[in-house]
């Protein structure tokens, strides 16, 4: 670890749902303080999130500030001006062949698709979130593939088998194919992106393209698809309230996102000298 640890972040990056954003959805007034006074400092803020840009827009009206990955890391996302600035995108090809591997693997597998500005399901998939966007279905996915996707989704709506069950089927199933995750050890639901296209990646780019080291990032997450970008910063914060995996993966353990365990790292780290 470097010797730059021992000073103020350059670069903060942030998981949303379950890390800064509580679980009835809400943004404490504490976090938005604690993240003003970053940026005030000059410290470079990204919000990383497997959300598409239409769940975004409570988060530009919260905060008013900051740059965005989205999907996963699937897309560098203008949160102010609402508008893909890049996308790194799983071709038709990758889909179908993903599909064809995972209905093999799990049967009772359905699936859906998105990207910035559509989601399509199976009619066996049921949503959680998207409820109302694609109340029709198809009985395949396959049948409205037509172009390259931000992320394809993959659950098991019986809930006989967990995030965690479903992902360890799946990492051998799809090596080499797609990057496989999920955000939410409590439900059945697999999140596909390109192959290595990550949290992790996209965010080590944005910081190349700034001039900023892994050593003077910070990054904070609670589930497996932030354990990439945990892994690669110089310093980052599984929340304890998360996965139990992640305080394998980061350096550090925030208190929960209830207690606003992101705020309270913050002010410490920007207590320390640039």
């Amino acid at each position: 670890m470097s010797s730059l640890t021992g000073r103020r972040p350059k670069l903060i990056a942030t998981d949303l749902d379950g890390t800064i954003v509580n679980h009835d959805g809400t943004i404490s007034e504490r976090t938005v303080t604690t993240f003003k006074r970053a940026r005030d400092m000059g410290v470079e803020i990204f919000f990383v999130t497997g959300r598409p840009p239409r769940w975004m827009p409570e988060i530009k009206e919260a905060f008013g500030f900051g740059n965005a990955i989205c999907g996963n890391g699937a897309m560098l996302y203008d949160l102010l001006g609402d508008k893909v600035l890049e996308e790194w995108l799983i071709s038709v090809d990758d889909q179908l062949e993903t599909i064809k591997r995972l209905r093999l693997a799990i049967p009772e597998i359905s699936f859906a698709v998105e990207s910035h500005n559509y989601f399509h399901r199976e009619k066996a998939y049921i949503p959680r979130w998207d409820v109302g966007l694609d109340n029709v279905g198809v009985n395949v996915i396959e049948e409205i593939i037509q172009s390259p996707a931000l992320k394809l989704l993959a659950r098991c709506s019986a809930q006989n088998l967990s995030s965690d069950a479903m992902l360890d089927i799946a990492i051998p199933v799809l090596d080499g194919l797609v990057t496989v995750t999920h955000s939410n050890p409590h439900d059945s639901l697999l999140e596909i992106s390109a192959i290595n296209v990550s949290k992790g990646a996209t965010l080590a780019k944005m910081a190349a393209r700034l001039g900023i080291d892994a050593a003077d990032c910070v990054t904070f997450g609670d589930n497996p698809n932030d354990f990439s970008m945990l892994a690669w910063s110089g310093r980052s914060y599984a929340m304890a309230s998360g996965h139990p995996d992640g305080a394998i993966i980061a350096k550090n353990v925030a208190a929960p996102c209830e207690e606003d365990g992101v705020a309270k790292a913050i002010d410490a780290l920007l207590d320390l000298p640039a």
